[in-house]
């Protein structure tokens, strides 16, 4: 048997698909994602790594965050300062060695403040071998297992350090880790000041620009530095949709402000949400090799909805791809195709494709006339149709 991958055409009966223009970014790169259908709206480098700056805490605070959880770490206990802690410039929180500071607050002072200081403790507290060497060293193996591939640490809080890297594309999925694994701390993310012991009372403001815009801006965190620029990895909740996304590269915090707004906006006024596929509904036949019927229907396990341009147009166009034909058996549910379609400008989505019924290896008969079948053609393409 030759396997031989298949393409066909599916038409989705849907009236929304005007092509969309795509958003016109300044930012060096941007990943830009509707959480709530899985839709990717923008994509522009977001899979190349690059200095994360400040963004990168976001892992540090995912570790601590499972520690708390866990046990390893109480919200209330009292972490020790280190020289190599208060040494840290840049973002702060002021800390020196007199200090023991509560990990509920070295977590605001990370989330509101950007405090360098504060991820240092944190680092040191957790590291397998009690420096933030270590600690990172572990950060980066955390982020492979949650499906960071393009992400590497060197410290605990982004200060420029050669390979210290992170993906748009693995920020937006580490933000919608924190959105979801951690309802209970993600609150933290929307404080707009934290009066830390009165001593900073120049660093008390939350850097994120459109915490009370009023477009349901709740998160997560900015990153700069000289080399990386200015990014903003952020998330916004308009009813029951959510966006997140991550930007990087801009030259000035008054372009990530505006480049931020603008993203939102744009990601909510131009897209609504509309079914594509209801579960068990059939959207092709695949080709079965050897089995009691000649093909097996297709269909979604469950429905699918995604994001489109909210005036009217024409069809959603698909394609049903799948290496085939597919041999036999076959079990209902079993994945053996999947479904690409994409609104004109918009990165292309992938849906799994199951069988809808359970095909039987076909008996004897069947296989003679396959058998058959198979010697007829290369008979009639003759000696070229048979290499």
């Amino acid at each position: 048997m030759r396997l031989i991958r298949h393409i066909a055409t599916a038409t989705l009966c849907l009236g929304f698909a005007l092509p969309v223009h795509a958003f016109e970014t300044s930012a060096k790169a941007a990943y830009v994602m509707d959480v709530t259908t899985g839709t990717v709206l923008l994509d522009k480098n977001a899979d190349t790594p690059m200095p994360p700056a400040s963004m990168s805490k976001l892992m540090t605070l995912y570790v601590a965050f499972e520690a708390v959880r866990s046990g390893r770490l109480t919200l209330d206990e009292r972490l020790p300062v280190s020289e190599h802690a208060m040494s840290y410039g840049g973002s702060t929180m002021f800390l020196d060695t007199t200090d023991r500071v509560r990990v509920e607050d070295l977590l605001r002072g990370i989330i509101v403040l950007s405090g360098n200081d504060a991820c240092a403790v944190i680092a040191e507290a957790l590291s397998p071998d009690g420096t933030e060497a270590g600690f990172a060293r572990f950060m980066t193996q955390r982020a492979q297992q949650l499906g960071m591939t393009n992400s590497m640490f060197r410290n605990a809080s982004g200060w420029p350090a050669e390979g210290h890297v992170m993906s748009m594309r693995d920020l937006a999925l580490l933000a919608r880790h924190i959105i979801e694994d951690f309802p209970e701390f993600y609150p933290m993310f929307s404080e707009t000041e934290f009066r830390f012991d009165g001593r900073a009372p120049s660093n008390i403001s939350n850097r994120n620009p459109l915490l009370g815009l009023g477009i349901g801006a709740d998160g997560l965190k900015t990153g700069h530095t000289e080399q990386a620029g200015f990014g903003l990895t952020g998330s916004a909740k308009q009813g029951d949709r959510r966006v997140v996304f991550v930007i990087s590269g801009l030259a000035t915090a008054a372009d990530r402000a505006r480049e931020s707004e603008s993203i939102v906006n744009w990601a909510f006024r131009q897209f609504a949400q509309k079914s594509v596929l209801t579960a068990g509904q059939e959207v092709a036949r695949a080709e079965v090799w050897m089995g009691e019927a000649p093909s097996v229907g297709l269909t979604v396990a469950e429905d699918v909805s995604t994001l489109l341009p909210v005036l009217d147009g024409g069809e959603l166009k698909g394609e049903v791809v799948y290496t085939g034909p597919v041999r036999a058996p076959v079990a209902k549910g079993d994945v053996v195709a999947e479904l690409v379609f994409a609104p004109e400008g918009l990165p292309s989505t992938r849906v799994p494709l199951v069988a809808a019924e359970d095909v039987a290896q076909g008996g004897f008969m069947t296989r003679i006339r396959t058998v058959s079948g198979v010697l007829l053609t290369r008979l009639q393409q003759g000696p070229e149709g048979a290499l």
